[in-house]
């Protein structure tokens, strides 16, 4: 294990360590600015997570496969985010890293495993922006007809330049969009729960549209099957860990981010989804998800126009915030020489006016904005598989986070209840994953294969100077 964790060679002026970045020698090294505490670490995070990535683009796909079960689903995912939730705030304090999931779980349980954590997280990275950013035309539509693919580009691509710029900048960019998310997911709520259809005894007792008009109930499966979207619909929360070299005191703020994300976030998606779910005027239409459309039937047009023109822009939000968070974690694989030398090089550039890793940002979002004009179907289940895996992973980490060397360490933020937490997570983690289609699991499979092979051809004969994980040296010595 004393080669997963290389510390960062000295400074040749005395004056501590420096992190190891290619192509750059130590003293010169580049590193991210510390300019956002608890306040714009949770603004961008909670950005991520509500409610354009979830409430008004992925839910929709719930409703049609869980009906009324939805918001059950989404209860049950909460509570295993919270167990989440615990498992990245305590890895994140101790192993703080733009990296994110991959170099805490390459630290703690070694760097093949760390190499594996950061495809997973590569999947998610290069697929949910375009997922989000096309459902932008659906919200347009009462003041514009543009085709989703364009559409899904364009907010692509504007994410990529707002990308670029400094991220306190960018916190509160997205501060101001994201007023406007909880204004829409309040108004939908009202209104939802003004014109409601059906007892909420649906809630406990699902039910979705059958033949003829009928009603049939929802199973334990599908609930089980559904799981792995409803963590998906969640998932943002884990961004805090990405921005961790950004946070100032970062294992106060990390830790904190982390946990008020997922409360704050949990409310604004469940509490509408339940409205809209009352709400519905038949199954049937609530299968359907066209949120907007139940937004019109429930007020008038003008209200309807503004709602939907706040979704838009919560849909933009959540692309801003997707780039700059994976952008830096091609940035983190770049510092840690997962790539060829040029390659490493370009990802780990820093734009020297803001300060942020542009090359990395661009090979985010213009290969985003290209997904838009994909088939994107399919890419829906390989996400929910992909994001099961990673929880699983960093769930691992965290019954090997109080061993060796970090045993008894100074200043970690510490769950409760560990080991339960984490072993139970991941048993029901990989109960959630065999509940998942073949396809599904064998796409995920397959990638993960081939980057396995890349490992043992490529990386493992160059671990001495490949695929080091480092940790930036105010942690080291902290």
């Amino acid at each position: 294990m004393t080669d997963i964790l290389r510390p960062p060679a000295p400074d040749a002026s005395g004056g501590g360590q420096a992190a190891t970045t290619p192509g750059v020698t130590p003293h010169e090294a580049p590193k991210l600015n510390r300019s956002i505490g608890v306040v714009g670490g949770t603004l961008l995070t909670l950005s991520c997570l509500t409610p354009a990535s979830s409430l008004f683009v992925i839910v929709p796909g719930s409703f049609a496969s869980l009906g009324t079960g939805t918001a059950l689903t989404l209860v049950i995912a909460v509570v295993l985010c919270v167990a989440v939730a615990f498992c990245y705030s305590e890895l994140g304090t101790l192993i703080p890293s733009a990296g994110g999931e991959y170099a805490m779980v390459g630290t703690l349980t070694g760097r093949f495993s760390g190499w594996l954590v950061f495809i997973q997280a590569l999947i998610v990275v290069m697929i949910v922006p375009p997922i989000i950013a096309l459902g932008t035309a659906e919200y347009l539509a009462p003041i514009v007809h543009v085709d989703a693919k364009v559409m899904g580009a364009a907010v692509m691509l504007l994410a990529t330049v707002m990308g670029l710029l400094d991220l306190r900048a960018n916190a509160w960019i997205t501060g101001v969009f994201l007023v406007l998310e909880v204004v829409a997911s309040g108004v939908v709520a009202f209104l939802g729960f003004s014109h409601t259809h059906r007892s909420a005894s649906v809630l406990i007792h699902p039910v979705m549209a059958g033949a003829h008009g009928a009603s049939t109930p929802v199973s334990a499966g599908l609930i089980v099957a559904g799981l792995a979207a409803a963590l998906f619909i969640l998932q943002g929360f884990s961004t805090a860990v990405y921005l961790s070299e950004e946070m100032e005191n970062p294992r106060r703020t990390v830790s904190r981010t982390v946990l008020w994300t997922l409360a704050i976030g949990a409310a604004v998606v469940l509490v509408p989804v339940v409205a809209i779910t009352l709400g519905a005027p038949d199954l049937t239409t609530l299968a359907g998800g066209d949120v907007a459309g139940m937004v019109q039937r429930w007020s008038d047009s003008a209200l309807g126009t503004f709602i939907s023109l706040c979704i838009a822009l919560a849909i933009i939000n959540a692309a801003i915030v997707m780039v700059i968070q994976n952008s830096r974690v091609l940035y983190a694989s770049a510092r840690d020489n997962a790539w060829p030398a040029p390659v490493n090089r370009a990802f780990g550039n820093l734009s020297k006016r803001f300060g942020s890793p542009w090359i990395a940002t661009l090979a985010v979002g213009v290969p985003g904005a290209i997904l838009c004009f994909v088939p994107v179907d399919t890419l829906n289940g390989v996400t929910g598989v992909a994001v099961a895996a990673l929880y699983a992973f960093v769930a691992l980490a965290a019954l090997a986070c109080r061993r060796g060397v970090h045993k008894g360490r100074e200043g970690v933020w510490r769950m409760p209840l560990w080991p339960v937490v984490p072993a139970l997570l991941l048993a029901v983690l990989v109960w959630v994953l065999a509940q998942q289609t073949a396809r599904d699991l064998l796409i995920t499979a397959g990638v993960t294969a081939a980057a396995a092979l890349y490992w043992v051809f490529y990386l493992r004969p160059r671990k001495e100077t490949h695929w080091v994980i480092t940790i930036p040296e105010d942690e080291l010595t902290g």
